[in-house]
């Protein structure tokens, strides 16, 4: 059974990380999925890592969806003007979002290593908003039209969220402008049939992550600092789980944790495990440590 066979969704930001992982469980449940990024195959790798939106759609289709490569700059809102019109062409609607796409440190060295406000370059601000919060304000204001005559539809938008901790300068403004925006949208799109959502995945062993650590993902078990992460995939359950909810729209406008909505929902992570819900400070010791090992690279 393929709970989601006749549904449309668009994943943003999809090339690899928890984007990918996200596309792929839904097409694991048969849904056409449009997957959006910069990354092309046979084009420039992204920093360095593995990862293009051919792979994913390819691997989307291998699972049972349909997966639909869509080359796209988020930030750029003529390309996402014409994003969303070609999924309004190829299928007359758009049944889930799922806002991923995050540039917010392109061009800054220094990745997550947390930073004081008033050291923090005012050119991160600028990459944050346009490269950050830009991109998801963009994929959903051209998205609401192709759910709007429907009366239904769900807009998940991930974010780094732990309720009342800091979590970091121009960062933390960045990712929880999202989350209040959806806030926000929700009054608008309650009597739509439209529900919005944040997402909040934990340590995540992203290609990024197990790049830093100089292992593949058969290995990081190994590391005593990986032992509470989760896949990329534990995310693609969590929003597999939204869509598949009758009654989502008790949820929108609201903030989950992943390991919230596992233990909800009840689906585990790949591996068997249902991993916690996220906490900031044991992970900002672990930035420190992944800073460490990169600086003695």
């Amino acid at each position: 059974m393929l709970p989601l066979k006749s549904k449309i969704a668009m994943v943003t930001g999809a090339s690899r990380g928890i984007g990918r992982g996200i596309a792929v469980v839904l097409g694991e449940c048969g849904a056409t999925v449009y997957v959006t990024g910069r990354s092309r195959r046979g084009g420039p790798a992204a920093a360095g890592v593995p990862g293009t939106i051919d792979d994913t759609a390819d691997e989307v289709s291998r699972r049972g969806g349909q997966g639909i490569p869509a080359e796209c700059d988020h930030r750029d809102s003529k390309q996402v003007d014409a994003l969303f019109a070609r999924v309004r062409e190829e299928h007359g609607r758009l049944d889930l979002l799922v806002n991923n796409a995050w540039g917010g440190y392109e061009g800054h060295s220094g990745g997550l290593r947390p930073r004081n406000f008033w050291d923090a370059p005012l050119s991160l601000w600028d990459s944050m908003i346009e490269g950050g919060l830009k991109t998801h304000l963009l994929a959903t204001y051209f998205g609401i039209p192709l759910m709007l005559p429907h009366k239904s539809g769900l807009i998940i938008s991930t974010i780094a969220w732990d309720h009342d901790k800091y979590i970091g300068s121009f960062y933390d403004i960045a990712k929880h402008s999202i989350a209040r925006m959806l806030w926000g949208l929700a009054l608008e799109l309650k009597p739509h049939g439209i529900a919005t959502v944040a997402l909040a995945p934990g340590f995540t062993r992203t290609e990024r992550v197990l790049a830093a650590f100089k292992i593949t993902e058969d290995q990081w078990r190994g590391v005593p600092y990986l032992k509470k992460t989760e896949s990329p995939e534990y995310a693609g359950r969590a929003v597999a789980a939204l869509a598949q909810d009758k009654r989502v729209i008790r949820r929108s406008g609201k903030a989950f944790m992943t390991g919230e909505l596992a233990r909800e929902y009840g689906f585990k992570d790949v591996d068997g495990r249902r991993p916690s819900p996220f906490r900031v400070q044991p992970f900002q010791k672990i930035l420190e440590q992944m800073n460490k090992s990169a600086a003695r690279a």
